[in-house]
């Protein structure tokens, strides 16, 4: 039986994760497998990879063949580069002292440039938010600047309106004074006549 690491889809359409499985080579992609032993989510940036790492060094060393993603996934997880170094230990290359001391230096490379990756994401996303910050406030200055000139223009024409009104009421009153005036004159007038 030729026994094949693979993934098995999961998800909904446009959101696929996968379950990473050991599964005979004629059995369908999502059907019967043998054992599971992690998952994967690439809609995470970084991709997200859950693996039980021991069962993944077993099924390589008795000859399970990984598929070229799952070839990629346990090469990031360090996976490949174990069983390179135990068959370094089985060949008498080195001792399995200095072999666990080069995966721990690997894994602690590894670690540091997937942390500096995050840091730096992080900082873009700091960047990006402070430059929409600055182009709201920006926006909001503009409309803040049109709002009190509108403000203005406005409070200038009801003052001049005002100012109309008020030398129009002025107008209408002065001539209703002097119209005022001559008619209280006339009846004075009359009562001398009469007298």
């Amino acid at each position: 039986m030729a026994t094949k690491i693979r993934l098995q889809r999961f998800g909904r359409k446009n959101y696929a994760f996968y379950q990473i499985v050991i599964a005979d080579s004629r059995a369908p992609r999502d059907g019967k497998f043998i054992e599971r032993i992690g998952s994967y989510n690439p809609n995470t940036n970084p991709a997200t990879i859950d693996l039980k790492f021991d069962r993944a060094l077993y099924w390589l060393q008795v000859g399970a063949q990984p598929t070229d993603t799952t070839r990629m996934i346990l090469s990031r997880e360090g996976v490949c580069l174990k069983k390179h170094l135990l068959e370094g230990v089985k060949k008498g290359a080195f001792d399995e002292a200095v072999a666990n001391a080069k995966f721990e230096a690997w894994k602690q490379e590894k670690y540091t440039s997937l942390q500096k990756v995050k840091e730096n994401e992080r900082e873009q996303k700091k960047v990006t938010a402070k430059a929409l910050l600055e182009a709201e406030k920006e926006v909001n200055k503009a409309k803040a600047e049109a709002l009190a000139k509108k403000k203005a223009d406005l409070v200038a024409e009801a003052a001049a309106k005002a100012k109309e009104e008020a030398d129009a009421a002025a107008g209408e009153a002065a001539p209703a004074e002097e119209a005022a005036l001559p008619a209280e004159e006339a009846p004075k007038a009359e009562e001398t006549s009469a007298e």
